[in-house]
């Protein structure tokens, strides 16, 4: 797969998040900087399920260490690390 424009990333990562974890929620109360993993939103068994989505959605490897509060608490964060993944940071 050919790398994904930011809008783009952004927006499937907030869809994912949106049905798996946050079902009913007001989809204007997730923005780029909500924090998800300091908040709670996203436990130890969310954030594998959410970078197993990573990997298979966007064709990256997050390894171990980068599975971090640092690089997954946001949306922002999230694409930041996809994009560094796909060669355009």
């Amino acid at each position: 797969m050919t790398s994904v424009d930011e809008p783009r990333i952004e927006a499937t990562v907030k869809e994912y998040i949106l049905n798996e974890f946050l079902q009913g929620e007001d989809p204007v109360a997730l923005t780029d900087t909500t924090p998800l993993i300091t908040t709670g939103v996203l436990d130890s068994i969310a954030t594998l399920k959410l970078v197993t989505f990573l990997e298979e959605r966007f064709r990256i490897t997050i390894e171990a260490h980068e599975a971090a509060v640092e690089n997954l608490n946001t949306v922002a964060d999230m694409t930041r690390l996809v994009r560094s993944k796909q060669g355009q940071a």
